[in-house]
């Protein structure tokens, strides 16, 4: 049983602080199943939590904050602990969490006088023992600190504000810009706060950085894979259809696939949902494989939706020549809806026996404009063009209310998928080299330039992406997951020599042999689309997601991506 949480600490306070009401509209958004506050007294100050939940998996809805009576402990989890110590978790994910924590703070060395050492040691070994996207706050009176951070990856979202007179506010989501001085917390260790032991306008609090520790763990994904073999020797093939590595590429990703897309629960309400399942579809290579490799995995009676977003962009479509397009749309004439359209064309080939149920999501260039402040709300303190039009795309996208195609050809069917779990195809192109600029890496300084260009991608996806994604998606109370960005499969991946990952420097097929000629880019991940018959797929160049779906540069100008909103 897993119980997907939304929290807010408020630290520490004179008085039981309050969430506004704007607040509590969005946590309760992120987590519709259940909402609660709980406040305790520090010396003459108040701590509060708050959670809301949207439950996921199992049986029963776990309450949260979760509490321990006897060392009166509290944790916000936000997150899926899919594995502690490597074995699976079965039971209820955040109590396990909890356990854990309990476990480690109560039996460790729990004296209030160790503040940068021995403590705060014990609930970094303690974490790192998860695998899994996760953000949280943990409030252990024993240790006399709060302890918050996010996972490694960062794959779940949170914020910290601190106000003048130095409380502090800790958040999946905040109110954007006028609702205080935000700023996201980093995916680069554990953070502690000391708690005060006088009022609070005697004493400033201060945030301190643990940093998680990845060279005493050899078995955590983040680690330093090693020094890559940048240059090919003599004896290293070039990438075919029986390269070794698609076999372990099958193997890893199915694995991945099938700790996310299994024991799904149809949500608490009464409404029964034939799709528990939905893929963040642009008919590129990376959403295609996800949906093709999780065929394997469900039953084939549960439909699978996939969701594909397209805008009304009046600076491209009132450029185009009218009399070519009198009778197309303009949500037709988006690169995303085209090859959203002919990849599902082609799973419904290839996956006979599922209903692949293709939501054509429509945006009007208004209903765009209109849904801005919201957009712009939810990415702060991301801040950008780029931003927004990557999250306009995300939101309408997770919304997931558009059209099916009826039995009338003419006549589309409303439709808004009740699938609570969206997959998303993020992380192959920081792993597996999708970019153009990493093709020009490439050109530029040989595979030194290409493995320099993957790190920096890589490395900065907490930063640029996923906590903005987070904060967008879950807005509709649904959970976004990675299977690219799953501990075992980068534990894999990551090291992988990187002609193994793409074609960059290699001979295409010679005259007679039976192999495709693909793009070099993510060559590892078309050959094994290739081979499970998405062909179309396969041979589909990387398009961003703000040009497919034609969320960019809705008007005339030269606004550029890096400009402040």
């Amino acid at each position: 049983m897993t119980s997907r949480t939304n929290g807010l600490a408020e630290l520490p306070s004179e008085a039981q602080a309050e969430p506004s009401v704007e607040l509590l509209d969005c946590l309760h958004r992120r987590g519709p199943d259940q909402i609660k506050q709980v406040s305790v007294q520090w010396n003459a100050n108040f701590l509060s939590f708050t959670a809301s939940v949207l439950s996921l998996r199992g049986h029963a809805l776990t309450q949260q904050p979760l509490q321990d009576p006897l060392s009166r402990s509290i944790l916000c989890w936000n997150g899926e602990a899919w594995k502690i110590d490597g074995d699976a978790v079965t039971g209820n994910d955040a109590e396990e969490v909890f356990a854990l924590l309990l476990e480690s703070t109560l039996s460790g060395v729990a004296s209030p006088t160790a503040k940068d050492t021995a403590n705060d040691r014990v609930v970094v070994k303690a974490l790192q023992r998860i695998s899994g996207p996760y953000a949280f706050v943990f409030y252990s009176p024993s240790y006399e600190k709060i302890y918050y951070g996010r996972d490694v990856l960062g794959r779940r979202s949170l914020l910290i504000n601190k106000d003048d007179i130095g409380s502090l506010q800790i958040s999946s989501v905040c109110t954007g810009l006028s609702s205080g001085r935000w700023v996201e917390v980093e995916a680069d260790g554990l953070y502690a706060i000391d708690l005060p032991k006088t009022r609070l306008e005697s004493v400033s609090l201060v945030e301190r950085r643990i940093p998680w520790q990845k060279w005493q763990d050899r078995s955590s994904p983040w680690d330093d894979p090693g020094t890559y073999p940048l240059l090919p020797n003599p004896d290293i093939s070039r990438l075919v259809l029986t390269s070794p590595a698609i076999d372990a590429l099958t193997i890893n990703l199915r694995r991945s696939l099938e700790t996310r897309v299994t024991n799904m629960r149809r949500p608490l309400s009464d409404k029964v949902a034939p799709a528990n399942l939905a893929i963040l579809f642009s008919g590129g290579l990376d959403c295609t494989l996800l949906a093709r490799i999780t065929h394997e995995i469900l039953p084939k009676e549960q439909d699978i939706d996939l969701l594909n977003v397209a805008f009304e962009n009046p600076r491209v479509h009132g450029s185009v020549n009218v009399a070519n397009v009198a009778a197309a749309s303009p949500y037709m004439q988006c690169p995303d809806r085209l090859t959203g359209l002919s990849s599902h064309a082609e799973l419904q080939r290839t996956c006979p026996g599922r209903n692949w149920k293709f939501v054509s999501i429509d945006i009007p260039y208004a209903e765009t404009v209109a849904s801005r402040p919201q957009i712009t709300s939810l990415i702060y303190p991301h801040n950008t063009e780029m931003d927004l039009s990557i999250a306009c795309a995300l939101y309408f996208a997770a919304r997931a209310t558009g059209s099916v195609q009826s039995a009338t050809p003419d006549t589309p069917t409303p439709y808004t998928s009740a699938a609570r779990v969206l997959l998303s195809g993020l992380g192959a192109d920081e792993l597996f080299a999708g970019y153009t600029r990493h093709a020009t890496a490439f050109a530029r300084k040989g595979y030194q330039g290409l493995s320099d260009e993957l790190k920096l991608d890589f490395d900065r996806l907490s930063k640029r992406n996923l906590g903005r994604d987070d904060r967008v998606i879950s807005h509709w109370g649904r959970e976004v997951r990675y299977p690219y960005l799953d501990e075992d499969f980068l534990r894999w991946a990551l090291p992988l020599p990187l002609w193994e990952k793409c074609g960059f420097g290699q001979d295409g097929p010679s005259e007679g042999e039976d192999e495709p000629l693909l793009e070099p880019s993510k060559k590892l991940l078309r050959l094994l689309a290739w081979k499970l018959g998405i062909k179309s797929a396969a041979a589909e160049k990387k398009r961003a997601i703000q040009f497919g779906a034609r969320t960019a540069k809705m008007e005339t100008g030269k606004t550029k991506g890096t400009q402040t909103i």
